[in-house]
């Protein structure tokens, strides 16, 4: 059983830069691979990134390479993405979820999620 938050959310401008952060609480928290998702108005729930347990393996949607960086520190219990040159296209409701499937990029692959954090960037 593990629960997630997450938080860092917020208003920013477009270039700017945000760092989310997934606090996760269970006897077994840091054993799960973690991935975070993102999910504008009337759009279906989208993988961003996603990032292993021991933190060797690690993936990036195409829309988000080389401006997001997924990250952890088991010692916290904690999960981050940093995102900069945030675009108006980033804006979106960002979730962070658990799975125990190695490379796992589906939203049917997650069984625990946190309950989101808006993200809003302005042009």
């Amino acid at each position: 059983q593990v629960k997630l938050v997450e938080s860092g959310g917020g208003l920013v401008q477009a270039g700017g830069s945000l760092r989310l952060s997934c606090a996760a609480s269970g006897r077994t928290a840091s054993s799960y691979h973690m991935g975070w998702f993102r999910q504008a108005p009337g759009k279906e729930r989208e993988f961003v990134a996603r990032i292993s347990w021991s933190g060797a393996d690690i993936y990036y949607a195409d829309s988000v390479k080389g401006r997001f960086t997924i990250s952890r520190d088991n010692a916290k219990n904690s999960v981050y993405l940093q995102m900069n040159s945030l675009e108006p296209e980033d804006t979106a409701f960002y979730y962070c979820a658990a799975s125990l499937v190695l490379g796992a990029q589906k939203v049917g692959n997650y069984g625990y999620w946190g309950q989101g954090t808006q993200v809003t960037v302005s042009s």
